[in-house]
């Protein structure tokens, strides 16, 4: 795939003030050549590399549009190919035409992250890094787009190497027991590679944080639960500072999840109002109930509201001894006189935080948002940040510790077979080992024109 060259439109569809197309490949300047006239030549090359000119895009003798475009020679690009890049006025006709006409002169269309993957192929980047570059794209807060940068920067490779290097020292003394038995006993060799498996398991095992890699990719997953009318959507709309979810002094005006989203330094939390639960003979009500439900299930943090003005209820109790996983309980319409005991809370739910709010006064909503951002943090030294690193991850420390059982039932050499499959895992993360089927599933998910 690395002989031909490709084409592909870099910028997103719709009106923009500049829409990009991207080349890719051995017949980079040939085509840039046959379609892009400089308004004046700079030297007896036509372009000079990575210096951006300004001319004409051409359709035989047609002016197709006034551009700018730059050729960057290998290996200084980003595919380590010979890459040009033409920025035409935005607007879906005239990129269309000059990508169909780069089409027509002899380019391919590129594939889904191809461009990418040329990257990776041809050594420029590992595939954990190749990764981050989706993850930069679509991060959508701050603390996305740290981790997205630290990536690029070799933020897994630099975890995952020595690892894999260490790995590589416990199979050569492996294998030089098995050599040279006389001079190395088992239970010589059992020792040193037990030491140094258990060592290796335990920093995979810390690495391993899929809690705070849903975090990243997807934001804090905020249920705001409770009985109905104790002002769920007055909060959420509080929360987010816009009327988002309809608020009235009616029982089950909410008969379906809302959602809103919000950024706090840099954080991404999304919050679901949900109907209020209770028993209802109502059809549309007890679907609205059904589905707050499976929103609790699948929340990282519940948000439990409850009416700091009224004594709590039997809906109330039910909803506190059902809690499960994080939650923080909030004490709503703080303004108006308590009747709601706090120790009667306590007496249900111990342990669970409490915090008191008004949704009527923004001023009294200040601790929550502050646990709001804490539930929602990420360390900054998270080293493996993509699902599917953590499975890799997952499946080397597994392989770890079946070699550790096997030494203790079975000679060393016994353990070669799982030291290998650990290893190969662990070059998955950086693509050190990588099939195309693996390949073909991380780069589907670019865009066209990266």
């Amino acid at each position: 795939m690395r002989n031909d060259t490709i084409a592909a439109i870099a910028t997103a569809p719709g009106t923009g003030g500049i829409s990009i197309i991207r080349l890719s490949g051995p017949e980079t300047e040939k085509l840039l050549n046959k379609v892009f006239v400089p308004a004046s030549r700079i030297s007896e090359d036509l372009f000079e590399s990575h210096r951006m000119m300004y001319g004409r895009l051409k359709d035989g003798g047609e002016t197709v549009d006034e551009c700018m475009a730059v050729l960057m020679r290998a290996p200084k690009s980003y595919t380590r190919e010979d890459v040009a890049e033409i920025h035409l006025h935005g607007g879906d006709y005239v990129v269309h035409r000059g990508l169909e006409i780069l089409l027509r002169e002899g380019a391919r269309l590129a594939e889904a992250g191809e461009f990418t993957r040329r990257a990776f192929l041809n050594g420029r980047i590992d595939l954990s890094q190749a990764e981050a570059v989706m993850d930069l794209i679509s991060a959508r807060g701050e603390q996305a787009h740290r981790a997205a940068i630290r990536q690029m920067d070799g933020g897994a490779a630099s975890f995952i190497r020595p690892l894999s290097d260490r790995l590589y020292e416990l199979q050569a003394g492996l294998a030089a027991c098995i050599d040279y038995p006389e001079e190395i006993s088992d239970e010589e060799g059992a020792g040193m590679l037990r030491e140094g498996l258990e060592d290796l398991i335990r920093k995979l095992e810390e690495a391993i944080d899929e809690h705070a890699s849903r975090l990243l990719h997807r934001g804090l997953q905020t249920a705001i639960i409770g009985r109905p009318n104790v002002g769920k959507s007055s909060l959420l709309n509080a929360l987010l500072g816009e009327e988002r979810a309809i608020v009235t002094s009616v029982p089950g005006t909410t008969r379906d999840t809302i959602r809103g989203e919000m950024t706090m330094n840099g954080i991404r939390i999304e919050l679901t109002d949900t109907a209020g639960i209770r028993e209802t003979d109502d059809p549309v009500e007890r679907i609205g109930v059904e589905r707050s439900e499976n929103t609790w299930k699948n929340a990282d943090l519940i948000l439990l509201v409850m009416d700091g003005s009224a004594e709590m209820t039997e809906e109330d109790r039910h909803l506190l001894k059902d809690l499960h996983g994080d939650a923080v309980i909030v004490i709503n319409k703080a303004d108006l006189p308590q009747k709601l005991s706090a120790q009667e809370i306590r007496m249900i739910r111990p342990e669970t935080k409490q915090i008191s709010v008004s949704a009527k006064e923004p001023e009294t909503l200040q601790p929550l948002k502050e646990e709001l951002r804490k539930q929602a943090a990420v360390s900054d030294q998270l080293a493996l940040t993509q699902p599917r690193q953590l499975d890799a991850a997952k499946r080397a420390a597994t392989h770890l510790k079946d070699a550790l059982t096997t030494l203790e039932s079975f000679t060393p050499d016994m353990a070669a077979t799982d030291l290998q499959a650990a290893q190969d895992a662990l070059s998955e993360i950086t693509g050190d080992r990588a099939d195309e089927k693996l390949l073909d599933k991380v780069f589907s998910q670019f865009c066209v024109g990266k």
